[in-house]
């Protein structure tokens, strides 16, 4: 079966973020259930730092403000960059970490 065309997958945005104290995708994605419950999200890269993990989620573009605004207001976490595209998110995140690579969990 032909997946949907481009038009009716909807618009989204991908979200890269940074969330203190995680160490499985496990408690990172109950983590986000309950900060961010009532939207639509998925949970993508997860990606260990130094002293914290950084993340990528999709979200439909309707849900965008809404879990930022969640995502900054809930401890320990605080959004970094956005973008309609996963591959530029990839990229801002890797920027911030500098000449360290990253480990994806």
């Amino acid at each position: 079966m032909p997946k949907p065309k481009k038009t009716a997958r909807g618009k989204h945005r991908w979200i890269g973020f940074r969330i203190d104290h995680t160490s499985t995708r496990e408690e990172l994605k109950s983590s986000l259930k309950v900060n961010l419950k009532g939207n639509e999200w998925r949970l993508f890269d997860i990606l260990e730092a130094r002293e914290s993990t950084l993340a990528i989620l999709k979200t439909p573009l309707d849900n965008f403000q809404q879990i930022t605004l969640q995502i900054n207001n809930s401890e320990g976490m605080e959004t970094l960059t956005s973008s309609g595209k996963i591959r530029l998110v990839r990229k801002r995140l890797n920027a911030t970490l500098g000449d360290n690579p990253l480990n994806t969990i």
